[in-house]
This record gives C-alpha cells, structure tokens and sequence, in this order.
C-alpha cells in the first residue's frame, strides 16, 4: 500500500516524520513522493507560529481534497497542530481519520491497520532512541539527530513546552550509539538539534552532559562533521565551549538563539541576558575557538518593543558581526504567557524591523565573505546545483544545511559527497564562489551507495 508523506516545520519535526516513515516501512508499507498515487496520506504539522500553522492547513485542506476526488482512502494528521487543536481539526476536517501527537508517532502503522483507531495509550515520556527505526529523508551524506525531547524553558512567546512537554534528555551513550548506527548507513555529517541543546542532560543530573557528548562524538569513526544547533546562551558553559573548540571533528560552528539584545524586553520574553552579557559570552566563546561561525536569531515587534529597544538590537548586531542571522516578526500565539500582552506592533512596521535588520547583516556576511576570497576552505561537495547542472554547490563548516549560505563550484572536477579542498575566488552575501584545488584532502564515501543499499 502506497503512503504519500508530508513533513513541515523544523529538523525536530523532520526526525519525527523520519521514524514514522521507518515504522512504516518495516510494515511493508510503500513510501511515495507521488501524492496523487498515495492510498494513505500523512501529514506531520507544525504550530509554532502563525505562518507554520496556515502551512499546515494549506497541506491539510490539500490533502483532504485528495481524499475526496483521488487515490487516498486514508488521511492521517501529525504532530504539533495535533497536540493544540485534535478535536477542532477532527471537527472542522471531517476527511481526517486519525490524529498522533508529538508522542504517538511510533504507533504510525498500528493506527493506520485500523487497531486502536482513536484511542491510543498515550506516552508522556516518549523519547525517540538509536533502536527507533528511521528512514532519512535528507540529502545522503547528512542527517538531523535529536538529543531530547521537550523543554523546561518558559519563553514567554513560545507554546513549545506546552506541545512537546518537559526536557527529556537521551543518555550519551544512545546519541553516540545512533551517530555510529548513521555513519554506517553512508552519513558523513550531523547535526544535533532538541528544544535546546545547552539543556542537555541536566534533567538526568548531568549539567555537563553536551561537552561529554560532544568529546565522544569526536570518537566516532567516519564522522567528519557535526554541528550544535538551538543552544540556549544562559546554559552555555566553559566546558561546552573547550569542548567544541578540542574535538577536531565538531565544526567550529555554533546556533544560538539569543532573541533580543535589550534587557528590559529580553525580560518581558522571560530570557533573561542583556546586550552586554550576550557580548561577554560571545567575546569568550571568540578567544576560546577563535576560528567559530556563529548564528543567532533575533525577534522583532515583541510586546512593548520601542524604537529604542530596536535601535539598541541593531546596534549589538553591528557589532557582534555574526556570521548568520536569522530574523523573525513577533507572532502572537494563544496559550503563550504573551498572549496578554496583545499584538500593538503592527505588522507593516515589524517588517520593516526585520528588513531594516536583515540589510545590516547582508552588508556584515559580505564584508566577511570576501575576506575569505583567496582562501582555500575544506567544502563538502554536496552535488549539482537545482538551478543549473553547470554549477556545483557545496558547504564549508561555517555553513549548515539548508537555513546558511553555499560555496558555488564553477571549476574544476567536483566529486558529489566528498570533502575537498575548493578555493575561494569570489565572495557574495551568502554565497561564496570557488574552483576545486586539485590534489590534498579528498575524503570521499565510495561506500555510500552500497551501505545505503543494505540498509533499505
């Protein structure tokens, strides 16, 4: 039976849909990318936001029409919207046969073979482990694995502690035993992603469980990058930071979320942090791992943001000159501490926040860009480009997938998922321009097609 998969929202989710579709094929289930083919349709929401949440009923709306007029006998809902609005989406989508939240997911295949139709043992402390099946759904070489599940933060924009629960942290021993499991199957890069990442292990008692992890990553054989994603500024330890800076292969990159640069406002999103002690931390982070690529991401039109806060934010980006910023417009969301506060900023003028932030780290990610031209920088080649196959595009370690900027190969003899040496000849705001340097480090993954064959 053809089941056609749809996965929106962030890497979290997308591990979410990964094990799914890894139940769902060890039931002998046919996954297709032919949606109008599919007898079953599954669609993985997600809630965090205004925009995420209409992408999801586009999809649904969609997928519900296909219910009527195509091939699909089944739909089932997942994921985050599932765990806010189960009975409203049960009601006002009558195509719906089936809901599982955040915790149900390994439950895919019982609920579509019609057992426990409707009423499901519900987990709380689900946890997703190495013994999870998991069918990877990214390019090749590279995957997404999620160290916990939950939060114990209580962001005052944010309904994510509500929808996935408290922390939930996996021991090292399972997030290295799965790393390995990966690596075996082809995978050259990984990324490690959870609500927060610095978060790591404190609710087993381990406060410094990340740098543990991060030094026993470093162990595995095969591994040749992996990269920290959502780390929490406050948790942020000394330790993490040698850490990172000691392991060869942990990328000397860092996404940390730090949300505003004003205390009194970072107060009102219950962070906590200030321009000045993000700037401490960021300043020891620089003379620890001088060689680190940081991102962050910024919220604009907050409750209470004036142009004072604005101008004071847009100050510390100029001068923390990060490598990769992230900017989003405040969305009021229900049952979020904020929602009292009302929306006051009108969204025209929280986009031109945005845009007026994004256009000063344009012109910061040029002017770091071209110091690297002349440069010859270690790239993972990851194939040909969408647009043209005359270009190849490839990521140094300053670059992560999908939500960073490329290098564009334009000569030379690129070999898809191999590391090799590329120098740079040309510098834009996010992409970088470079020909292959014959000769040097080339670590290539001939095996890739033969262990991904074997483990399918």
């Amino acid at each position: 039976m053809k089941v056609g998969f749809v996965s929106l929202g962030c890497p979290k989710n997308l591990v979410d849909s990964e094990v799914m579709l890894g139940h769902l094929r060890l039931k002998g289930y046919q996954i297709t990318s032919k949606m109008d083919e599919a007898r079953i349709l599954v669609v993985n929401t997600c809630s965090f936001i205004e925009d995420a949440k209409r992408e999801s009923l586009d999809a649904l709306f969609e997928a519900a029409s296909m219910k009527k007029k195509g091939a699909c006998e089944k739909l089932i809902v997942a994921g985050c919207m599932v765990e806010r609005y189960r009975e409203t989406l049960l009601k006002d989508i009558p195509e719906i046969d089936a809901c599982l939240g955040t915790r149900d997911i390994e439950k895919i295949a019982e609920v579509i073979g019609g057992s426990g139709w409707g009423e499901l043992d519900r987990n709380p402390s689900y946890l997703y482990d190495e013994r999870s099946p998991r069918l990877i759904t990214t390019p090749k070489a590279t995957a997404y694995l999620k160290i916990s599940e939950g939060c114990d933060h209580s962001c005052a924009f944010c309904i994510i502690p509500k929808i996935r629960g408290s922390q939930r942290s996996r021991s090292v021993d399972s997030v290295v035993a799965e790393a390995q499991k990966l690596v075996d199957q082809g995978v050259l890069e990984i990324c490690l992603v959870a609500q927060d990442t610095t978060d790591y292990g404190r609710d087993l008692g381990e406060p410094e469980a990340l740098a543990t992890l991060v030094r026993e990553l470093g162990k595995v054989k095969g591994l040749e990058w992996f990269r920290i994603h959502y780390a929490y500024p406050n948790r942020l330890s000394n330790e993490m930071i040698r850490a990172i800076a000691e392991t060869d292969n942990c990328a000397k990159y860092l996404d940390m979320p730090l949300q505003h640069a004003s205390q009194s406002l970072l107060k009102k999103m219950s962070r906590g942090g200030s321009a000045e002690s993000f700037s401490r931390l960021i300043q020891d982070i620089r003379e620890v791992c001088p060689k680190i690529h940081l991102r962050s991401n910024f919220i604009v039109g907050f409750p209470g943001e004036s142009e004072s806060d604005f101008d004071e934010l847009q100050s510390f980006i100029s001068t923390m000159q990060f490598d990769h910023v992230g900017v989003f417009t405040y969305s009021q969301e229900e049952e979020t501490p904020a929602f009292a506060l009302g929306d006051p900023i009108h969204l025209s003028e929280k986009i031109r926040r945005k845009n007026k932030i994004l256009s000063v780290q344009q012109d910061i990610a040029r002017s770091k860009n071209q110091l690297k031209i002349g440069k010859t920088l270690k790239v993972f080649i990851e194939g040909a480009h969408e647009e043209t196959p005359m270009v190849f595009k490839g990521r140094h370690e300053g670059q992560s997938p999908d939500i960073d900027g490329n290098v564009l190969i334009v000569d030379g003899n690129p070999k898809p998922q191999t590391f090799q040496w590329v120098k740079i000849i040309e510098a834009h705001a996010y992409d970088l321009v470079g020909e292959i340097k014959e000769g040097g480090l080339e670590s290539t993954i001939e095996s890739y097609e033969k262990n991904y064959r074997n483990h399918l």
